[in-house]
Order: C-alpha cells, then sequence, then structure tokens
C-alpha cells in the first residue's frame, strides 16, 4: 500500500466517523443527468470510535435513515465528470440546500460517487509468512504491504482497494483470517484506479460549496450494492449501471466488487440521436424518449403518430416505429461495448449460472429486457434498489441506484486497505502522486 494514499484515506474515514458520531453525514451523487444529495441521521445511541488504533477494523455498520432528499438538473458534468467547474458547482449548492432546508439541518461531512474517471481495475496478491500463531490485523497488513501495486502511471489514483479473498496456506475462501492459525497467509486484492484530475476537480467543487469530503466511491459499485440481491453478490453477477452518460460495469463474487469498468456512452447519447434525427431541441428529444421510446417494433407502431415541435417552431408527426429506429441502433452499440467488457474481465468464467442486472435511468426503455437477453448472452433482469428507511416513493427507481448504494455504504461500509493496520517502517514506497500530495497539503 502506498504509505500517503494510505494516511489521506485514514483522514477521510475518521471524518466519516465523526459524522456518524455527530448524527449527520450527506452523500452526493454526480451524475450527467442529475446530481441527487441525501441527509442520513444516525441512531442517536450509536457511537463509534474513531480513534484509529492497532487491531481496530474501521467499519462499522450503524442504524440510519434518510431525512432530506432533493434532486437538480447536472449541469457542467459529462461522462459523469465535471467539466465546468462554476456550473456545477452552483448545482451541487442548489442541491445541497434544497436537502438541508427539508431536513433542516445544516451539513458538514457529505460522500461523494461519481461515475467517469476512465476507471481500470487490478487484481494483484500479497504473502506475508506466519509464526504459526492467530493472525493479527498486523499480518493483514503485512500480506496488503507485500502486494504487488501494479505501476498505473502517475496521472491515475487508487479509488478502491477491496480485499476479496483471504486464504491460510491451502484453506481459501476466508472472509476474515484473524484468529486463524497457519504459516503463510495470503490475500487477494482488487485495485482500482481512475484520472486523478477527476478526482481534484471533485474536491474542489465540495470545497467550494464549505463542505468537507469524508470519502469518495464508484458510483457503478454503488448501483451494484443496492441492487444486486444477496445471494447474486455472493455467488457470482455483474450490475450494468446504463446511466446518462456513462454505462458502467461492476462484477461481484463472494461479496466483493472483482471488476469496475465503463463504457463511455449512454442515455444522454440516445437523446442526441433523437435530436438529430428529427431536428427537435435535447429537451423534447428526452421528453419524446421518457414517453414513446422502446426497442421493440411492433406493425402498430407505423400507426402511432407523435407530435412535436421542430427546431424552427414547426409541428411535425413521427411514427413510434421510427423513433425505435433511432434508438434501437444505439442501444445496441452501448450493450455491444458491455459485453465485450465482460468477457475482457472474465465473465463468462464465473460460472453456468451468472446474471446480469441492469439498472439506471435508461434501463427503463421498454424492451431493454428483450434485447438485453440477446446481445449479453445470460439471464437478464432490470433491478431497483433496496428499500431505504426515510426515502420517499420517486427514489425508489432504478435510476437512484447509485445514491441509495452511497446510503447503504455510508451505513455498511466495506472493509478496504485503509481499514487495516499496516507497517510503514519499510523501505520501497512509491513516490507521493499529485493529487495525493493535493490532499496532504490543503486538508
Amino acid at each position: 500500500m502506498i504509505e500517503p494514499l494510505y494516511k489521506v484515506q485514514r483522514k477521510l474515514t475518521r471524518r466519516r466517523l465523526n459524522a456518524v458520531n455527530k448524527g449527520l453525514i450527506g452523500l452526493i451523487d454526480i451524475g450527467s443527468s442529475k446530481i441527487v444529495c441525501f441527509i442520513l441521521q444516525f441512531t442517536p445511541d450509536i457511537k463509534v470510535s474513531s480513534e484509529l488504533t492497532e487491531g481496530t477494523s474501521l467499519s462499522k455498520n450503524v442504524a440510519f435513515r434518510v431525512v432530506g432528499v432533493a434532486t437538480t438538473r447536472s449541469r457542467g458534468v459529462n461522462f459523469g465528470e465535471i467539466e465546468t467547474m462554476d456550473e456545477a458547482q452552483k448545482a451541487i449548492r442548489t442541491v445541497v440546500q434544497a436537502a438541508q432546508k427539508m431536513a433542516g439541518v445544516l451539513l458538514e461531512d457529505v460522500l461523494v460517487s461519481f461515475s467517469g474517471g476512465q476507471p481500470r481495475s487490478y487484481g494483484i496478491c500479497g504473502t506475508t509468512k506466519l509464526a504459526d500463531e492467530e493472525v493479527t490485523e498486523l499480518d493483514i497488513g503485512n500480506a496488503l504491504m507485500n502486494s504487488d501495486i501494479p505501476d498505473y502511471g502517475a496521472s491515475r489514483e487508487v479509488i478502491h482497494a477491496l480485499p476479496v479473498n483471504f486464504s491460510i496456506d491451502d484453506r481459501t475462501g476466508l472472509i476474515d483470517p484473524r484468529g486463524h492459525r497457519g504459516s503463510e497467509l495470503t490475500v487477494d486484492l482488487h485495485l482500482m484506479t481512475v484520472d486523478q484530475s477527476v478526482i481534484h476537480n471533485i474536491i474542489q467543487a465540495i470545497k467550494s460549496c464549505h463542505l468537507d469530503l469524508a470519502g469518495l466511491s464508484f458510483a457503478p459499485y454503488l448501483s451494484g450494492i443496492s441492487s444486486l440481491t444477496e445471494d447474486e453478490i455472493n455467488l457470482g453477477s455483474a450490475c450494468v449501471d446504463l446511466g446518462a452518460g456513462i454505462s458502467g460495469v461492476t462484477i461481484f463474487l463472494k461479496k466483493q466488487m472483482i471488476y469496475g469498468g465503463g463504457v463511455r456512452m449512454g442515455g444522454r447519447h440516445i437523446t442526441k440521436d433523437i435530436s438529430k434525427a428529427f431536428s427537435v431541441s435535447f429537451d423534447v428529444a428526452e421528453r419524446i424518449k421518457n414517453l414513446h421510446g422502446g426497442l421493440i417494433s411492433t406493425s402498430r407502431d407505423d400507426r402511432d403518430l407523435i407530435e412535436v415541435e421542430s427546431h424552427n417552431q414547426d409541428k411535425i408527426t413521427i411514427s413510434r416505429s421510427e423513433l425505435i429506429g433511432v434508438i434501437r441502433p444505439r442501444v445496441e452499440e452501448i450493450l455491444e461495448d458491455v459485453h465485450e467488457q465482460l468477457n475482457v474481465a472474465g465473465f463468462s468464467n464465473l460460472h453456468n449460472n451468472k446474471k446480469v442486472t441492469l439498472t439506471g435511468g435508461t434501463s427503463q426503455l421498454p424492451g431493454l429486457f428483450e434485447l438485453a437477453n440477446k446481445i449479453l448472452d445470460c439471464p437478464v433482469r432490470v433491478g431497483k434498489p433496496i428499500r431505504v428507511q426515510g426515502l420517499p416513493h420517486a427514489t425508489n427507481g432504478p435510476d437512484f441506484a447509485a445514491a441509495v448504494g452511497l446510503a447503504l455504504h455510508a451505513g455498511h461500509p466495506q472493509d478496504e486497505c485503509w481499514d487495516f493496520q499496516v507497517p510503514f517502517s519499510r523501505l520501497g514506497f512509491k513516490k507521493i502522486n499529485g493529487i495525493m500530495k493535493w490532499f496532504v497539503e490543503n486538508w
């Protein structure tokens, strides 16, 4: 593990734990079509230690309920990344203020999720010798330190570092090795990196809103947490988060994310295709897609006419079959790229009963289920997020999967590398990356 990254992540975790103890934390999901803010209130009698002492795992499960909810149209965001800082800052302020007003509170600490950054996944392994004594947190730290960290580039940064499997000698599949005995401990690690400029821009936007960042997460990972069943996460399944700018792809096995990626296409590209094909504004095209869109044409669709207003304000009439003829090729392209990415990730090798769950706003297109079954060549279902206490009915759809997943992650976080004690008395650390230097100097 990289020492500066480790220290920064521990600092962010302290902030999360302090927020839990204060009873309040904000969640901001930055998407290409909308920005969502939830405010969580934790059970009053919950008290979590923020002292990061040896032998302490930081991931504590706590009870919570949603007391504030707000959404706003995304501005200044493209492909799940902040593109125009001023516009993005205004949108974040707007949604945070609305959620605060609903909850009747003022936020200090926030967790943020995003889908951009061109994510890359690495599977790595680390080992350490044991003195035939019970495995301790320090032993896990030693194994993590011995991991062969890839040279992922100076312009990229680690966003998730998830231990996905522990082994002691010939015993594998251990969820928690502490307390076990053996001669050698092995940890399999899933490392995910993103472009550091994306993280830098998010930090800047959050600071400009006078908020303290308490953590960053990959939105498609959170969508999987909220939309997959317990059996799917454990036995092996993929989640495809069909958002506006990005179609995120994650694979889960044995309750852990083992792969994360994305296709830089989504619902917004479908809307642009409609706008161009029929010479209508983007807003009109979006409304047509939501009200009349689909993927499977019938003879009736030739007679199903839609009257819309063109760019020059003339009324034009299109058939639903014409609309489907524009939508379907783009959706096919997205699904084919998703299928290719799943194959590259080795999804076909998991088992014979593998499944894919579709979520995100674009997953609600009529006929997507049938088309995805055909292109992805495996059983497909459309998943809705798990019900969370306090959330209004309007936020229970697939388009809120990432935001709901962020709420679940806030209250029930999974252990990552920085949640274990790591010995830094050794040599050989990598040079500090630019964004981490910025973190250390400014936080």
